[in-house]
């Protein structure tokens, strides 16, 4: 065997050489992949409960700012009553105003927890009456669940049908699926509609605006706006502290999970391994972001909905991210 070294001539050989000009690029392997880095920021933000001494703080700044604010106006009004009554007592009828305003406000906020409340105890009911098949009970709930959506013109169809139909049911799991497929299913189908939008718009903004903390901002507006809507269709109301204690507990749930953690590996599904590789970082970021704010929705769903999804699945992430995807990317071919 030869132990020198061996020369190879290629320059005279008749296969036609590659034209490294016209090869593909080769994707840089140390760039990361994409995480949906503002939607996880997003749902920390959201999800983290402040601490015991941080409440305190921020409610004594409240009460004393509200203390001095009232002491102040109230100060204005009886000096200008004394300067010029007429015009004291406009002022005097315009914090009296104000005041109503706000009693109204704090009366909307109680009602909206209410509501809240209402929908919680339902669910919690229904789990009952399934584990243990319980049709008096179901029976009962359902009786609520009509008169709660009692005044919804959406819902007008699917009542009149549980009225014609109900009493065929002799099982609670079938009393409440025939519930689910024709009083629920309009406000499931609205809410799905809800998430797409939601997913869209986040990985829309992610994609194609290179602002920083811009993409954290958009998808925590956009997700609180998603769960406050999905609550609103499924009969919650839109109060504020109430819509952020429950915009809080989804994302708690969340991040508590895992859920919240999702990369390539999850698209890759639904757009193919060989499309994510052709993107970009910043357009595969959004695409995360996007899968994300998907799951954040099915998990507002399942937290706002009346019932558990028992007889009907629940809906699916990854097809409510393909047709929310579906004017962002190619589709697939093959």
């Amino acid at each position: 065997m030869t132990k020198g070294p061996i020369l190879i001539d290629l320059g005279d050989s008749d296969e036609p050489q590659a034209d490294v000009a016209a090869a593909r690029p080769v994707p840089d392997l140390a760039e990361p992949a994409a995480s949906g880095q503002a939607m996880q920021i997003a749902a920390r933000l959201a999800a983290r409960r402040p601490s015991r001494l941080a409440r305190w703080f921020w409610g004594l700044v409240a009460a004393l700012i509200a203390t001095a604010v009232s002491v102040a106006a109230w100060d204005f009004a009886t000096s200008l009553l004394d300067r010029v009554p007429l015009l004291g007592w406009a002022v005097t009828a315009a914090l009296g105003a104000l005041l109503l305003v706000a009693a109204l406000i704090a009366l909307r906020e109680i009602a909206a927890i209410g509501r809240l409340t209402r929908l919680d105890d339902l669910h919690r009911a229904a789990d009952a009456a399934l584990a243990e098949n319980d049709l008096a009970g179901a029976r009962a709930l359902t009786d609520r669940l009509v008169t709660f959506y009692g005044g919804r013109e959406d819902t007008r169809w699917g009542r009149d049908r549980l009225a014609e139909r109900a009493d065929e049911q002799f099982d609670a799991a079938a009393l409440l699926a025939l519930v689910e497929a024709e009083l629920l299913a309009p406000l499931d189908a609205a809410a799905s509609r809800e998430v797409e939008a939601a997913a869209r718009q986040v990985a829309t903004v992610t994609a194609f605006v290179p602002l920083a903390l811009a993409d954290v901002a958009v998808a925590l507006l956009a997700n609180l706006r998603m769960i406050r809507r999905v609550a609103v269709i499924y009969g919650g109301r839109s109060g504020l502290i109430g819509s952020w204690r429950l915009t809080r507990a989804v994302f708690a749930h969340l991040v508590a999970t895992g859920a919240i953690a999702v990369g390539d590996d999850f698209l890759e599904p639904v757009l193919g391994g060989s499309l994510l590789s052709k993107l970009s970082r910043r357009f595969g970021e959004g695409l995360v972001n996007g899968a994300l704010s998907a799951r954040v929705g099915v998990a507002a769903i399942e937290v706002c909905r009346p019932l558990p999804f028992a007889a009907k699945k629940r809906p699916s992430v990854r097809a409510i991210i393909r047709r929310a995807l579906a004017g962002l990317v190619p589709a697939r071919t093959g």
